[in-house]
């Protein structure tokens, strides 16, 4: 069964079906149902497991998610994670049962992933064009009027497609848009303020959509001069806070209060601070931050990222822990300073970072614990399926590692490891196997 909190979804099927021999990381020679995982008493240090395999430390989420809440009650703002950092239902449940408002997605397919196991609010940060993926969450809307989904708009003719195809589809309720304020140069968003507000009066003027507020993206100012970030991010939810005021100003907003959304991974905290001060306006404003990866953390960007925002915080408290592990052996020793891991690009992030070596174990030898790599010790390149681990000449890591040793590695940028697995296992912190997590990519 699911050990995690389901925050009221639908998940019990999950737990239900057979999981085949094949299934990435399980040593399965027949059926298993995946409620029974946790029974089976497997433990990734005995090489239970086949190799590689994608882990996440219970311990770790649960202090994560609750590290989070507090924040977000100390800060006085309302969290909907981006869920596209891990597309598990299980995830979901335990965000919305840890005072999650709604979860944040992506794509119109993530949309109705959520909507089937039971998210009851989506804020979809990104521009709903296609047709198809139009009609697709207008259909939701129609046929579940429980179901809640606030969309981007950055364009008048994106705006102008919205409206049509409410009006085609006849929704009985008004689309809510928030209008995307963005940065020259990056991705998606109105380049100017002046272009974000004209693009907010005609949002209020068409039949069918209704302004709900504005947004942005802040990581994208992510650099390695973390001062210069600082000032830049500042400025820019300045910018978002005076277009609240200034379409506050004109009575462009049509919903019971506004909203003001952003909040990535890596300035969440200057973002609860740059939003906690816009009041006096005329109706309630709710500052919805969107950080998914503060989850599972990672041993690289975010690890750097969170410590700067606990220093920033000037907190004593432990911070967010890296969750997320991907264990794999050692199959080939062909020189001294090198080994070859049964792992690779198509098991672990590499777009952000490569993977950190963390410890190694070998099943069945006397250690109880992984024992922690010497400083040195480097995945230098990936193949598909081979990871190349360099060891520092001189070593006696050099003489010790041997063919069949475990190595467990941390990520950097969890969303590109977890579209890596369709099942991912929870373990405690002697890596007992206690349940599964899904994923739908």
């Amino acid at each position: 069964m699911n050990a995690l909190p389901h925050g009221g979804l639908a998940l019990s099927d999950l737990d239900e079906q057979l999981l085949l021999p094949g299934t990435k990381g399980l040593p399965l020679r027949e059926s298993l149902r995946q409620g029974a995982i946790g029974v089976q008493g497997w433990n990734v240090l005995r090489a239970d497991t086949s190799f590689p395999v994608a882990v996440l430390k219970d311990s770790a989420l649960r202090h994560n998610l609750d590290w989070m809440r507090r924040f977000c009650e100390r800060h006085r703002v309302t969290l909907a994670p981006h869920g596209k950092t891990t597309m598990s239902p299980q995830l979901f449940g335990a965000q919305l049962a840890n005072g999650a408002w709604g979860i944040t997605l992506a794509t119109a397919t993530q949309v109705q992933v959520a909507h089937r196991f039971g998210v009851r609010r989506v804020l979809l940060a990104n521009q709903l064009v296609a047709p198809a993926d139009i009609a697709a969450v207008l259909s939701l809307l129609h046929e579940d009027p429980d179901f809640d989904c606030i969309v981007l708009a950055d364009s008048p003719a994106g705006a102008e497609r919205l409206a049509k195809a409410v009006q085609a589809q006849r929704l009985a309720r008004p689309l809510p848009v928030l209008v995307e304020l963005g940065l020259a140069g990056k991705r998606a968003g109105c380049r100017t303020p002046d272009a974000a507000l004209a693009l907010a009066r005609q949002v209020a003027a068409l039949e069918g959509l209704v302004l709900a507020g504005f947004e942005g993206y802040e990581g994208l100012l992510a650099t390695e001069d973390r001062e210069a970030d600082v000032r830049a991010v500042n400025a820019f939810l300045e910018q978002l806070v005076a277009l609240v005021r200034a379409a506050d100003g004109e009575r462009l907003f049509g919903a019971a209060e506004i909203l003001l959304s952003a909040g990535g991974s890596s300035y969440f905290d200057l973002v609860a601070r740059g939003f906690a001060a816009v009041d006096g306006l005329s109706r309630p404003v709710r500052a919805v931050l969107r950080s998914g990866c503060y989850l599972t953390s990672d041993h690289g960007t975010y690890l750097r990222h969170t410590a700067e925002i606990e220093a920033r915080e000037h907190s004593q408290e432990e911070g967010l822990r890296p969750a997320l592990e991907v264990w794999s052996m050692v199959q080939s020793r062909p020189e001294p300073t090198l080994a070859i891991l049964t792992m690779g690009k198509r098991d672990a992030s590499y777009d952000a970072d490569l993977p950190v070596p963390l410890a190694t174990h070998r099943p069945g030898g006397e250690a109880a614990a992984p024992t922690p790599l010497p400083p040195g010790c480097a995945i230098v390149k990936l193949n598909d399926q081979h990871a190349y681990l360099r060891l520092p000449e001189g070593d006696p890591i050099c003489e010790s590692l041997a063919v069949g040793d475990l190595v467990g590695c941390g990520i950097s940028h969890p969303c590109t490891t977890f579209d890596k697995w369709q099942l991912l296992l929870a373990v405690d912190d002697a890596y007992t196997v206690r349940y599964a997590l899904n994923t739908f990519f």
